[in-house]
């Protein structure tokens, strides 16, 4: 494609994305780009934009040989994996921001791009508005790359913000997210934290050459986080952000997961409120950089679609350096976690599950424990998923090398 080709845009889905983008290609000429058809899925919505332009029958769109460019905006992953995959066939660029689709089909999706030799972008799946996947493609595509760690989802940090310094319940501050247009009506996957780690999940493929799927991470959201919870944060001057990790151990393996963790205020994520999103990068040389940007609502994720359409126009893809060019890593739950866990007077802690024990407080309402824990028993373990249990990494989370001594006996902790 070269940077005359006009880029005639055949789009799915119009909702607050896809509005957003047709409202700036409006405006923006410079980028000699148009939605020549858009695929809805209820043609008797009102929308704000010429009737002639929608359809309800997405081979119209498909089978459009004028369309150049495919941009995937839709809800359901299922169909939008038949689109991508449809299009990718047909040697049509595409660019989606359908991070579950992406996350449960990277090794089909991988194969197309090769087979069909067709452009496939997504940088509005991780970050909306930080540019992060091109950051890990272009700037650190060699094996120094320490870690990454961040705020994924807008929503979640939305609802911690609230709580934590307006002091809203939970229920609450969902609300808020949702009537401003940051949560879903049905938010269960912001909150239980399967949107972090689908993003996660695609993130490990361009930092470390890792293709996984999200059944074989370990995560948990906000949704059991408690106001004791918030109370002991308080206390300990910590903020408590829903993070996304990944880290090349001295082994040269990978430990990766989300879970809610307390921030102290030296981290740059402790700065990240609201809508944001953010994500520290660590490389044996740069040391640590920080991004920082909206990471929902419409205009910012729309923002990261044009810039991926504006990519197309210089023949851009993704070469996937870590994966093809480099001996890809491995995953690993083979390491330690230094853990907050907190229960109430009827769900007790497993006897073995603490290899060390650091701190702990109980009365007749909640008890919590601080200590070291294998990150194999958290993978093993389905207790703490349990509504009434909370799990906090600390902020000082990996315990590298752990130096085994005489633990603490925690059945002298929690008598029967």
């Amino acid at each position: 494609m070269s940077k005359q080709t006009k880029l005639n845009i055949g789009l799915f889905g119009f909702g607050v994305v896809g509005e957003s983008l047709w409202q700036v290609l409006q405006n923006n000429t410079s980028l000699n780009a148009q939605i020549s058809k858009v695929c809805i899925k209820h043609p008797e919505k009102e929308r704000n934009a010429p009737k002639e332009l929608f359809t309800a029958n997405p081979y119209e769109v498909l089978s459009d040989d004028s369309i150049n460019v495919l941009v995937e905006l839709i809800d359901d992953a299922n169909a939008a994996y038949d689109i991508v995959s449809s299009a990718l066939k047909s040697g049509k660029a595409v660019v989606s921001a359908n991070k579950k689709m992406i996350a449960e089909h990277l090794p089909e999706l991988l194969a197309l791009q090769k087979e069909f030799d067709a452009p496939f972008l997504y940088e509005a799946a991780c970050c909306a508005s930080i540019p992060v996947i091109r950051n890990l493609e272009e700037y650190y595509d060699n094996d120094l790359l320490r870690s990454i760690s961040g705020i994924v989802n807008g929503s979640t940090n939305y609802i911690l913000t609230k709580i934590a310094e307006e002091g809203l319940d939970f229920t609450q501050a969902l609300k808020q997210a949702q009537e401003k247009g940051f949560a879903e009506s049905n938010p269960t996957l912001d909150i239980e934290g399967t949107d972090a780690l689908n993003k996660l999940t695609i993130l490990l493929v361009h930092a470390y050459g890792v293709v996984s799927h999200p059944s074989e991470l370990t995560y948990t959201g906000i949704h059991h986080l408690e106001e004791h919870d918030a109370q002991y944060a308080r206390e300990k001057g910590y903020e408590i952000k829903l993070v996304a990790h990944a880290h090349k151990l001295d082994n040269g393996k990978i430990a990766a997961f989300v879970f809610p963790q307390f921030l102290q205020k030296d981290n740059s994520l402790f700065h990240v409120k609201n809508e944001y999103n953010g994500m520290i990068i660590e490389s044996g040389l740069a040391d640590k950089q920080f991004f920082n940007g909206k990471g929902a609502g419409g205009f910012p994720t729309a923002s990261a679609v044009i810039s991926d359409l504006s990519a197309l126009r210089y023949n851009y893809r993704y070469e996937y350096k870590k994966l093809y060019n480099q001996s890809p890593s491995k995953l690993t739950n083979d390491f330690y976690l230094r853990i907050y866990v907190s229960t109430g007077p009827d769900d007790p802690i497993p006897a073995n599950f603490f290899e060390r024990i650091d701190e702990w407080s109980g009365n007749d309402a909640r008890t919590y424990v601080v200590g070291v824990v294998h990150f194999s028993k958290l993978v093993r373990d389905t207790w703490w998923k349990q509504k009434g249990t909370s799990v906090v990494l600390l902020p000082d989370a990996f315990v590298t090398p752990i130096v085994k001594t005489q633990l603490k006996n925690i059945e002298e902790l929690f008598p029967v």
